[in-house]
């Protein structure tokens, strides 16, 4: 069959996040299972390098109306990557900025998202009809949502586009695309999809609403967020349409790219080690704590990483309550990321009261997030939710034991280590209070004491496959379905 996948992200062109990851790795996928696979994307000004030398359209220009004026977007012939073609909608007014959805280094989203996302949507509809109909339209997140909304309204009766069907993955249900109500005659939408059991939400236009009434089925990361989002703590506002749902509704969770991480090639280690040799992992401890500048840390002593956004959606409310007891336990830290001001204030603080135990690095270093994952012992993740996460299965991999609420992702990729049975990946704690993230620390601490039960543990991990194949496969279940459906 032919899938359309409609984002606002796709590594390696454009990432700010796990939404790019997927939408990299999951077409080449469906590719080697048969399918014809085509993806858009908006052409930003990040994008265009990765068009070399002069644009090549293939189409030089599609009419995209609005209420007074119309706007032309040309569709950039993005070529092939392992067998999956990608288009870029060009509409330079609109995409050719700094930041995707808002100044690169601002505050806020662009004032004129909705247009901008519309546009798209519709650009990628009026592209299909010339360059390719697909069976399945799949799209994701709030920016791509209204593919959907204007296919079974504005597009109802277009003879082309009769016979595809949609999927809406949801990588996070935080984020949900909300407008003033005039953004319907904006965007050349009937009013009548205005109600509360459409797309209106407290008096709003909430773009990702609609995407889940319109849509003839509903993905998201990982099992377990799919039935925390049916809840008032997950939902955000959207559990009542998620709770109604829920028969279209599946968790199908994310995969890694083993050919970027896997402690056996990784290029950014300064050894490689495996299941059967682990000795390389000491080579990556001592290479972790001489990027970072800690010196003398015993061999007995953990090393726990952490590489994440700092903020409050990430658990660093908790890592703040706790730093005190922390810092009591032998036990070493090494932090890298970005976030929350308040965040990165305090992590540079703790640092700075114990240098000899506590190290961070503020910003992005994709070679250190490496290093960090094959240095670590353990790996901590006590994120307030979780709709998939990655770190964890990359700390899998590389025998870091992860340390992890039991939410989402988290929960369906972390078992709880038991040592009578040798059973088990990591630890996990279920409430959410900052000592049962300490009681769980605490249960790693103790289990790291025992090495040869130790080594079992980070074993048990590093044996988990979590290959994008397997998701793929159930993605082309989801298709299937859809179709049967639609007869």
């Amino acid at each position: 069959m032919h899938i359309v996948f409609a984002a606002s992200e796709c590594a390696p062109f454009a990432k700010t996040g796990g939404l790019a990851d997927v939408v990299g790795a999951l077409p080449p996928e469906l590719v080697k299972l048969g399918h014809r696979v085509t993806v858009y994307l908006p052409l930003y000004k990040s994008v265009r390098p990765f068009v070399d030398g002069e644009l090549l359209f293939a189409i030089r220009s599609i009419t995209i109306p609005f209420p007074y004026y119309n706007r032309f977007a040309g569709i950039v012939d993005g070529g092939e990557r392992d067998g999956v073609q990608y288009y870029f909608v060009d509409c330079p007014e609109l995409f050719d900025r700094d930041g995707f959805y808002g100044p690169k280094n601002g505050v806020g989203d662009y004032g004129d998202n909705a247009e901008r996302f519309g546009l798209f949507c519709r650009a990628v509809l009026e592209a299909s009809k010339q360059l390719g109909v697909p069976e399945i339209f799949h799209v994701h997140d709030w920016q791509a949502a209204l593919l959907p909304v204007y296919l079974r309204t504005v597009y109802y009766f277009d003879p082309a586009l009769r016979t595809s069907a949609t999927v809406l993955t949801i990588h996070n249900a935080g984020y949900q695309g909300w407008f003033p109500p005039n953004t319907v005659p904006q965007l050349l939408l009937p009013w009548d999809i205005f109600t509360l059991d459409k797309v209106e939400q407290n008096d709003s236009f909430n773009f990702l609403k609609g995407g889940l009434v319109y849509s003839d089925y509903l993905t998201t990361v990982s099992p377990t967020y799919a039935q925390e989002i049916q809840t008032a703590e997950f939902g955000d506002g959207l559990d009542p349409v998620l709770s109604r749902r829920r028969f279209d509704l599946r968790g199908i969770l994310n995969g890694v790219d083993y050919s970027q991480w896997d402690p056996a090639r990784d290029p950014k280690l300064a050894a490689h080690y495996s299941p059967e040799k682990l000795g390389g992992k000491v080579e990556c401890r001592l290479d972790l704590l001489h990027a970072f500048g800690l010196e003398n840390v015993p061999d007995t002593t953990p090393i726990i990483g952490m590489v994440s956004r700092f903020a409050t959606q990430k658990g660093f409310d908790f890592v703040a309550q706790i730093a005190d007891q922390l810092i009591e336990r032998d036990l070493a830290i090494v932090a890298l990321g970005t976030g929350e001001p308040y965040y990165e204030n305090f992590l540079r603080s703790f640092a700075q009261r114990s240098p000899n135990r506590v190290a961070v690095r503020i910003g992005y270093d994709d070679a250190l997030a490496h290093k960090v994952e094959a240095g670590s012992d353990m790996f901590l993740m006590p994120s307030r939710y979780e709709p998939s996460g990655l770190n964890q299965m990359y700390s899998l991999k590389y025998g870091t034991v992860p340390v992890v609420r039991a939410t989402g992702g988290l929960q369906d990729t972390v078992e709880e280590w038991n040592a009578e049975a040798g059973a088990g990946t990591g630890f996990k704690f279920h409430g959410y209070n900052p000592q049962d993230l300490v009681a769980a620390i605490d249960r790693a601490l103790s289990a790291f004491q025992d090495k040869e039960n130790w080594q079992k543990l980070m074993r048990n991990g590093m044996a988990k496959d979590y290959a994008w194949e397997h998701p793929a496969r159930e993605y082309k279940g989801v298709y299937e379905e859809v179709l049967r459906r639609r007869g």
